[in-house]
């Protein structure tokens, strides 16, 4: 599985979509499309956070039409929590996921986006995996300096225990 995306400057959504995306999604792999907002957006609001999102998702749609929910993981990281043990709200995560599979309903198709995993990955750890995992479209976890602690298996238990 190949992660990418929240683009540098140097490299725009569609620049990912061209070449890594789609390049990955060929060779027969499945890739993890990370998107996210920085946090002077995340202060305006739900709108502005979604356009934000819609930037980097718009030019991956053509290869989600392609290959399908079972090749594409799209995981939610702001940008203003990777990192920094700060967390978005479980209210927060789920308001963007539900607005984020919205738009792929709508974008895609309802199939896909009904389909699709979208993964919340910034900061989650064992002490917010319970309240963010409960959420109804939050799929899981995109976990990144936790998976390196023994913590990895308090996380992979509460999100298990969310969905069950």
């Amino acid at each position: 599985v190949g992660e990418f995306g929240l683009p540098t400057p140097a490299e725009s959504s569609k620049l990912i979509a061209d070449t890594k995306m789609g390049y990955l999604l060929k060779a027969g792999m499945k890739v993890i499309l990370a998107i996210g907002e920085p946090l002077p957006i995340r202060e305006k609001g739900i709108d502005a956070v979604m356009e934000v999102c819609k930037e980097n998702l718009a030019p991956g749609i053509p290869h989600m039409k392609e290959y399908g929910a079972e090749k594409i993981v799209i995981a939610y990281e702001p940008v203003w929590s990777i990192g920094t043990g700060v967390t978005a709200s479980p209210e927060q995560a789920q308001e963007t996921h539900k607005a984020i599979r919205a738009y792929l309903a709508e974008a895609v198709s309802e199939e896909f986006a009904a389909a699709v995993r979208i993964q919340y990955g910034g900061s989650a750890n064992a002490k917010n995996a319970a309240a963010l995992g409960a959420c109804p479209d939050v799929d899981g976890f995109l976990v990144g300096g936790a998976s390196l602690k023994p913590e990895i298996k308090d996380i992979v238990d509460l999100l298990a225990a969310a969905k069950a």
